[in-house]
């Protein structure tokens, strides 16, 4: 039985070698330049040679005949179609194709009656399921029988991270394989290809090529189809320079979704730029988010959080700063508020670091968790009563300020639990005086205890 084609739109390109003939009758007349340079082989797919190359995990797992139900997950035009197919056609299966987003319970129905028609003439289905995320709970563990008795093998090709978007059962069931947006070198050699299939050079100087690489940002199809673009042009014109090529194409805007992985990504990314002390690191990531239309005040709320826990007392202004940046924005708005998230990123990633008092308050948490309702001394307990004062509360009490140095060194943990340090300051910024002074009190502390004994 022959393989289908295709029953959905999706990445077939980073094709062979131009000139090779067309694999069908059905593949003649005008075809966009990624479906003519779509790969006739998994060795032909470009940029994702961990999965296909000699000892890529595809590769190995074809070696053994055992090709497993996989989820191919990776951003958009990297090829997770392409291969989907030639792993079919690889390993004898019959090729079906449907999407999350225009097939229901119907469809699914239809391809596993088929699939089982198939496996009882001893004929195997590769059935891929293009963007699988968007299958709700109910439609995705449909797919459990059908897998797990070899009806089909699954592979469910999405944008979405896996662990989030699918269910831990069918997630079990299948082997995750993580494609790469591509790398400069993949994308240059498309655009070989996109030159040898047309027959002459993208009309583009030295500095325009790299430009156009750029603007794909990673996405195979897209740079195939800004590449056609550039090849409809007349012949014979001058080599376009950057701002000439920024004139012709439109630039793609930087994949971002505020409500995907990406999100949760680029916040981390920007937080450890800061936690990291790289000033330049964590503007490009608040530029980026914010390129990407993220909520500013969402971004203003995660930079009083570094100051509170990274920054700390190491600079006992960066959260007053946090906090009027925060309110600089709220009354500026974009994009001059946004100068003042800037000059806050910049604050934070170059002041001293200290996670001490972050760590002191997860101490202290732990312990009053561990002992319960011990009562404070009776010599700080309040004694508003006669009959408090008669019980001995206050009693013993000692007016810091009427000590010397202000410090009178008394026990202020609950009767019964020993003295335990918290917060312990690091040597870094202000927490450098704060060490040094609670480091004298320890002393003092430690000479009026001696004395009491």
């Amino acid at each position: 039985m022959a393989a289908r084609r295709p029953t959905s739109d999706g990445d077939d390109l980073f094709g062979p070698p131009p000139g090779d003939p067309s694999p069908s009758a059905a593949d003649a007349g005008p075809r966009p330049l990624a479906d003519r340079l779509r790969p006739r082989s998994l060795e032909e797919v470009a940029g994702q040679e961990h999965l296909v190359g000699p000892e890529g995990a595809l590769s190995r797992m074809l070696a053994r005949g055992s090709l497993a139900s996989l989820i191919l997950w990776g951003p958009p035009g990297v090829g997770k179609t392409t291969i989907a197919r030639l792993l079919a056609a690889r390993a004898g299966l019959v090729f079906v194709s449907l999407s999350a987003v225009f097939s229901g319970v119907a469809d699914l129905k239809r391809a596993f009656d088929e699939a089982r028609l198939r496996k009882r003439a001893g004929q195997g289905t590769l059935l891929l399921v293009d963007e699988i995320h968007r299958f709700n709970r109910a439609q995705q563990d449909g797919f459990l029988p059908v897998v797990e008795d070899g009806t089909v093998t699954l592979v469910g090709a999405t944008t979405e991270n896996p662990s989030f978007a699918l269910n831990g059962a069918l997630l079990s069931r299948c082997q995750v394989l993580v494609l790469r947006r591509l790398d400069d070198a993949a994308l240059e050699t498309l655009l070989a290809r996109s030159e040898a299939e047309a027959g002459r050079a993208l009309p583009l100087d030295a500095a325009a090529r790299p430009a156009l690489r750029a603007m794909a940002d990673g996405d195979g199809r897209y740079l195939l189809n800004l590449a056609e673009q550039l090849l409809a042009l007349p012949e014979g014109q001058p080599a376009l320079s950057t701002a000439a090529l920024a004139e012709v194409l439109s630039r793609r805007a930087a994949l971002y979704d505020r409500d995907r992985e990406e999100h949760h990504n680029l916040i981390s990314a920007l937080h450890k730029s800061l936690r990291g002390s790289d000033p330049d690191a964590a503007l490009y990531w608040l530029a980026r988010m914010l390129g990407g239309g993220e909520d500013p005040r969402f971004l203003a709320r995660r930079l009083a959080r570094a100051a509170v826990e990274d920054v700390g007392l190491a600079d006992p202004q960066a959260l007053p700063l946090a906090l009027a940046a925060w309110e600089t924005y709220e009354r500026l708005g974009s994009p001059e508020g946004e100068l003042a998230l800037a000059q806050l990123v910049l604050h934070l990633a170059t002041a001293p670091k200290s996670n001490a008092a972050y760590v002191a308050w997860k101490e202290a948490q732990r312990a009053a968790r561990e002992t319960g309702s011990l009562m404070p001394p009776a010599h700080i307990r309040n004694a508003p009563t006669g009959l408090m004062r008669d019980l001995g509360y206050g009693r013993g009490y000692a007016y810091d300020h009427d000590e010397p140095d202000a410090f009178s060194g008394q026990n202020y943990f609950p009767d019964g639990m020993e003295r335990r340090q918290f917060y312990r300051p690091t040597d870094r910024g202000a927490e450098a005086e704060l060490a040094e002074r609670l480091g004298r009190w320890a002393a003092l502390r430690a000479e009026k205890e001696g004395g009491r004994g």
